[in-house]
């Protein structure tokens, strides 16, 4: 357990593996601050105790934690810069590393080979105090499952701070059913999973950063374990804990966006529309949208953008009807046609303004992208 309202009073001495603390540091140091104004949420908090130093940073809506074997001789805690020991910890000669501090000193003694640091610290009554994890229900949840979901759905995310609960992901789990989605306004992205074993209900909004980090860091493990604390969402996967907020705030009704019928059904192979929306959104700059040209036999891809030039590619499909021609964001058209886990893509098409649903084989996967008005 870290606490982390405890100031150092007996000192702190270790030591430790190189390699271990570097990774280790460069695992807790993705949820320190980079904006921040304040010192402290630079900061990873070390805590030597009961044989592990324990580490720990947050920048207020995401907290990672980690620890790692050690040979502690004096227990007690410091919080020092967490970008500069991880750089520090990366170009330390082979071998053991001695970690020391004075609380009459405020700073970090390191110690390997011949090189030696002494490190500024930051006082660790400032460091806030983190959600507690030994206490928190948690439940196993598939890795892989989690971890596929998450990485179909979160792109749709917006990066736009301005609305908040659009930068996070809808989780929700019913029994057996995991159901992810995410939208920017411009696009929707919504996987439904079935799990081996049921869980807790759940419903909440979690950030995509924060999920975006845990696909990082479970990397392929085999399971997850999932937590609620209050207003936080917890993770646990191979002894690191991480730890975000819940968004408030009311997810859009996203069956509501979904259109229920639709004019045209266009079947495509993956990869070969794949390549042809990658190779003609080269010269699709400034925004420019990438036409899409649906006509008897053939889909037509183009793009003009004055003072650069244009491009266009064609391939063979089955269509049949008036011609119709569609624009969209080409970043967001060949990411929603990648995020289709199958040889065979369906454009499901209404009007050249009203949206595009974009599914593979199976319905569990839909994304709908809004589409650009085109001049005339």
């Amino acid at each position: 357990m870290i606490e982390t309202d405890v100031a150092v009073t007996s000192g702190l001495r270790l030591t430790c593996s190189r390699d271990e603390l570097a990774e280790q540091l460069a695992l807790v140091s993705r949820a320190v601050s980079t904006r921040s104004a304040v010192q402290v949420l630079q900061g990873v908090l070390l805590r030597a105790e009961g044989g592990r130093l324990h580490l720990a940073a947050t920048d207020m809506e995401l907290s990672l934690r980690a620890s790692l074997e050690a040979d502690v001789t004096e227990e007690g805690a410091v919080v020092v810069p967490g970008r500069l020991l991880g750089d520090i910890s990366r170009l330390l000669p082979e071998g053991e590393v001695s970690l020391g501090a004075k609380p009459d000193e405020g700073s970090l003694h390191v110690e390997c080979g011949t090189a030696s640091y002494r490190v500024q610290a930051y006082s660790v009554e400032d460091f806030p105090r983190l959600p507690e994890v030994d206490t928190v229900q948690t439940f196993e949840i598939e890795g892989p499952a989690l971890l596929e979901t998450i990485g179909r759905v979160s792109r749709a995310a917006s990066r736009d701070e301005s609305r908040p609960v659009l930068t996070g992901v809808l989780v929700q789990l019913e029994g057996q059913k995991l159901v992810m989605a995410a939208t920017d306004s411009y696009r929707l992205a919504v996987k439904e999973t079935e799990l081996a074993a049921a869980g807790p209900a759940l419903e909440a909004i979690v950030p995509a950063r924060a999920l975006g980090e845990l696909a990082r860091i479970a990397g392929d493990a085999e399971s997850i374990e999932l937590g609620v604390l209050e207003n936080q969402i917890v993770f646990h996967v191979d002894g690191v804990w991480l730890t975000t907020r819940r968004i408030d705030g009311q997810f859009p009704n996203y069956r509501q966006l979904l259109p229920e019928s639709f004019e045209h059904e266009v079947r495509a192979s993956r990869s070969e529309l794949t390549d042809v929306v990658r190779r003609v959104s080269v010269m699709a700059e400034r925004s420019n949208p990438l036409r899409l040209r649906f006509a008897e036999g053939e889909l037509t891809a183009s793009t003009q953008t004055p003072d650069v030039g244009e491009a266009r590619e064609s391939l063979p499909i089955e269509f049949g009807g008036e011609p119709l021609e569609i624009g969209f964001n080409p970043s967001f058209l060949r990411e929603g046609i990648e995020s289709i886990d199958a040889d065979e893509v369906v454009l499901r098409l209404i009007s050249p303004l009203r949206p595009v649903v974009i599914q593979g084989a199976s319905d569990d996967y839909t994304y709908l992208l809004m589409p650009i008005r085109l001049p005339g």
